[in-house]
């Protein structure tokens, strides 16, 4: 059977303190390894939280301390870590998800979809591309929060008389809790369209612009049914193992990807 094993880590976050977040979410994996789990995932912006000083804040991808620290804690957990950071890179700053490998191997997504409504794109430049990875079978569609309101980007782009480009969608978010209803219908809507898993991980608490966070972090399987759901507000890591042969089974027996529209994207 071929599973993968997805770890939520859900915590609240020290406003534009990325040392005092590592040392956090450091505690919060606990014994979290390669015997446990495949996959930890952290929120958006793990290291600071949703900030907007991206000229202090953000770190020199050639010379990121939280990226030394994304690959020493995948390297000795023995399994692979992803959420996004405030990256400098080539004079411009990205807000970026990073996909570490217990072999020191990166990927990166650069978010495409900046949230006009916090003043994101004035400080930080867009993607402009899709990236999907594979572990353990499982191919993965990387995002970043306000992606999830943007169906055309995140579609299923299927080969010829092939179901699907990928198996799961991640979506890493801060997501503020005046809008968890959108965040929670979304990544199940996201999952039902697609005929995929839908991984998504938002933080708690407050940040240093008094929003508040209630976390809503889910998984949800192909039918948009939740697999982990937990009540509004609190701290948790859980893992959730998802089934690709599960999900192979359900896109055979229902087959609407057949039915699905063929489109391009504009540059």
């Amino acid at each position: 059977m071929n599973e993968l094993r997805v770890s939520l880590v859900q915590s609240e976050l020290h406003w534009e303190d990325p040392a005092a977040n590592r040392r956090l979410l450091d505690s919060r994996m606990g014994t979290l390894d390669g015997s446990r789990t495949d996959l930890i995932v952290l929120p958006e912006m793990f290291a600071t939280g949703f900030t907007m000083n991206a000229e202090a804040m953000a770190e020199p991808f050639d010379a990121s301390p939280t990226l030394d620290w994304m690959r020493s804690q995948a390297r000795e957990r023995g399994c692979t870590i992803t959420g996004s950071l405030a990256i400098a890179d080539g004079g411009r700053r990205y807000n970026r998800l990073i996909w570490m490998t217990p072999e020191g191997v990166m990927t990166h997504y650069d978010k495409r979809h900046l949230f006009r409504m916090g003043d994101e794109p004035r400080h930080y430049a867009a993607g402009t591309r899709r990236q999907v990875v594979e572990i353990k079978g499982v191919r993965i569609l990387l995002s970043v929060c306000y992606d999830l309101r943007f169906p055309v980007w995140l579609r299923q782009q299927p080969g010829a008389g092939q179901p699907s480009e990928y198996d799961a969608l991640l979506c890493v978010a801060n997501w503020p809790a005046p809008r968890r209803h959108p965040w929670r219908t979304l990544l199940q809507a996201r999952a039902i369209e697609n005929l995929s898993y839908v991984i998504g991980v938002n933080r708690v608490g407050e940040d240093g612009n008094g929003l508040p966070y209630a976390g809503d972090s889910m998984v949800v399987d192909f039918k948009g049914e939740p697999l982990a759901d937990h009540p509004p507000g609190e701290a948790f890591v859980e893992t959730v193992t998802i089934s690709s042969d599960a999900l192979k089974t359900f896109r055979d027996k229902f087959p609407a990807w057949q039915d699905a529209d063929t489109f391009h994207w504009g540059d």
